[in-house]
């Protein structure tokens, strides 16, 4: 295995240094399996780490508390700020006078009601929507880019906080609104003020910050990643963790569930990527391998000749369409050792799925 420094060292069961990962709604978030994959290689020789599908950025993270150098990667922009934010930055942090400058209207400044005019009655409220014209375009004026990406991190998660399912999937305010008796849902998280939810997620976007080995953020596809790191080494360890495909064939499309949070780091742009013809205004889709068995298969092999040269940490479900025996094939062809580990009956935030298990298979 190739390393970017003379000496590697095994990672340890030792408790891990700084910050405290934030929580997150983000769907399919490996927050709670993040110490159980890093486990599974302890006692590797790993100094350098690639995260090709960074997501939230629990994993990337829980590496850097082990001291090792990440490079999370994402192909969504508002991932990548989350990269930004708590893997690669380890000193920056929003002040007060950061977070005002985020939370109110300069009146010096001619702001952009792109949000207002768009999606009204679709997700938020006239006022709310009136609020985040303005906060995407305060966090655009920061000058430093750790700290944009920190409040977009605090601005996103805030977001999410505020949809029933924590979703940007159908166009459903309504059931926010409507007066009638709940059985789900949490009405006090959802009326809560989009301050307020900005102000928590900015103190524990904050308390994540710490000093660690150098890591960086990218943004991009996992199969345009260049399989060395910034020494020209290939990376000790690179774990892959793409959309599953469900047993039905269906993929997560991140970029569907998400689209409302790309836009907003996208300002910009915003209004020429959307697909009009949608009900609840998405950004027009793109081609994604991904999100369907057939080319799922053939771009894990590619992932795998590409990695080749590093040891390769895969997580994947129990009951995909693309079986994990057949992933595991595709691995050895290019590695002559592949372990498998299970985690059993783990069942993700809005799943109805209690018999899965959670897959990680290694190759070295």
């Amino acid at each position: 295995m190739g390393s970017g420094v003379d000496v590697p060292f095994a990672l340890t069961a030792d408790p891990p240094r700084g910050g405290r990962l934030p929580g997150t709604r983000y769907q399919g978030s490996k927050a709670r399996l993040a110490d159980w994959i890093v486990a599974q290689v302890d006692g590797m020789p790993i100094r350098t780490v690639l995260d090709a599908f960074g997501g939230t950025g629990s994993v990337a993270y829980r590496f850097k508390q082990r001291g090792c150098a990440v490079t999370y990667n994402d192909l969504l922009a508002f991932n990548h700020q989350i990269g930004t934010a708590l893997v690669e930055n380890d000193s920056v942090r929003l002040s007060d006078d950061d977070v005002e400058h985020v939370l109110l209207r300069d009146p010096r400044f001619d702001y952009d009601n792109f949000i207002e005019r768009t999606f009204g009655g679709i997700y938020f409220t006239d006022d709310e929507n009136r609020f985040l014209d303005a906060a995407c375009q305060n966090i655009a004026r920061l000058p430093c880019r750790f700290r944009r990406a920190l409040a977009w991190f605090a601005l996103c998660q805030a977001a999410l906080a505020k949809r029933p399912y924590n979703l940007f999937h159908r166009r459903n305010l309504y059931m926010r609104l409507a007066d009638v008796p709940r059985s789900f849902g949490n009405k006090a998280t959802w009326e809560r003020p989009f301050e307020a939810h900005f102000r928590q997620f900015t103190n524990q976007a904050n308390a994540a910050v710490f000093t660690a080995s150098t890591c960086r953020a990218t943004y991009g596809a996992a199969g345009a990643i260049d399989p060395v790191d910034v020494s020209g080494a290939a990376y000790d360890l690179v774990y892959l963790d793409p959309p599953y495909v469900n047993a039905r064939g269906v993929g997560v499309d991140y970029l569907g569930f998400y689209h409302f949070l790309e836009g907003m780091v996208d300002y910009a742009d915003w209004p020429s990527r959307i697909d009009r013809s949608s009900p609840h205004l998405r950004i027009r889709p793109e081609p994604c391998a991904w999100l369907a068995a057939a080319t799922a298969q053939p771009a894990f092999a590619e992932l795998f000749a590409r990695f080749k040269d590093s040891a390769i940490l895969v997580s994947y479900r129990s009951d995909g369409a693309v079986n994990p025996d057949a992933i595991a094939a595709l691995l050895a062809a290019v590695k002559p050792t592949v372990r498998r580990v299970d985690r059993r009956a783990y069942q993700y935030a809005l799943s109805t799925n209690r018999e899965s298990a959670e897959v990680l298979l290694i190759g070295t």
